[in-house]
């Protein structure tokens, strides 16, 4: 194989929960979700180059956060995928993460990472593993990861296996804001009151800023609220939201990070300066999020 000719380098976006519902809980324990995901154009980026032996650098804002042992999803990812490979070679590699999302966060930093570990040795090897191998990998390392894997806009059902792609949707202006408080999400999990919730409604008939933003208000994050229980910076950050005047403002995921829908990209870099200048020791980040074409 020509190494020369195969990127080196794969995008990590941040994961973005436009909706949340937990619908269900199965008998080992995980939960049922029904959730309404893009993914932005800001996010972590991973690189690997064929080496003598395995290793993991991490640089960034974020680096100090990140574990380089076992414990870290990257390193999970190569082994998982190396023992899907078989006999097929799988030459150590040398991987530098560039870490720009914040950890613990509620946008799938890690899972991104994973999925990005995934899609970027799968080429650097060579390797001809069929989609729905790749998922079953995926799915493997954590509920978020297949979504991550795919990384475009989708409804994921579920503990987060079930993927739909969703063509045609729009880009948004988006606004992530973190108050620098890490969450757990099992404990947000453990302190959830109600388990078996409503589905979401049907699709809006048109994905169009206002139409999303009406089907939006008739959604929930039903995490939000026993997140907001254990950690009080979630109210915070979404009150800064709206002050700059989101269009729409709700926690992503298991929080603490919360996000700004806006009209343009120019509005949510505006907003976001305000918010910053307001909030110097956030986590803030204006963005966009992808099409499905876009990654095609």
């Amino acid at each position: 194989m020509n190494l020369a000719a195969v990127p080196s380098a794969e995008f990590a976006p941040a994961k973005i929960n436009l909706a949340l519902h937990v619908t269900g809980r199965r008998p080992d324990g995980y939960h049922l979700l029904e959730s309404l995901a893009v993914f932005t154009r800001f996010g972590d980026r991973l690189q690997a180059i064929p080496a003598e032996e395995d290793s993991l650098a991490v640089s960034g804002r974020y680096a100090a956060d990140v574990p380089l042992d076992g414990r870290n999803l990257i390193v999970m990812a190569r082994d998982a995928l190396r023992k899907a490979a078989g006999t097929r070679d799988t030459f150590p590699v040398a991987m530098a993460l560039e870490k720009n999302l914040p950890v613990a966060s509620g946008i799938g930093g890690g899972s991104s990472d994973a999925a990005a570990a995934l899609r970027l040795l799968g080429r650097i090897w060579g390797l001809d593993i069929d989609a729905a191998e790749m998922a079953s990998i995926a799915l493997s390392l954590g509920a978020d990861v297949p979504m991550c894997l795919a990384a475009r806009p989708l409804l994921a059902r579920g503990v987060g296996e079930d993927v739909a792609v969703l063509p045609a949707f729009p880009p948004l202006g988006l606004v992530l804001v973190n108050p620098g408080v890490p969450i757990s999400t099992p404990q947000v999990f453990s302190a959830l009151r109600k388990r078996d919730n409503e589905p979401l409604p049907a699709l809006p008939a048109r994905f169009d800023f206002h139409g999303l933003r009406n089907w939006l208000a008739a959604t929930r994050n039903d995490l939000e609220a026993p997140a907001q229980e254990i950690q009080p910076a979630v109210a915070e950050a979404l009150r800064a939201l709206k002050k700059a005047d989101a269009g729409f403002a709700r926690m992503s995921g298991s929080g603490a990070t919360c996000f700004g829908l806006y009209e343009t990209g120019n509005v949510a870099k505006r907003a976001a300066a305000l918010i910053r200048a307001r909030h110097p020791d956030w986590f803030v980040a204006a963005t966009r999020s992808t099409t499905a074409e876009a990654n095609e």
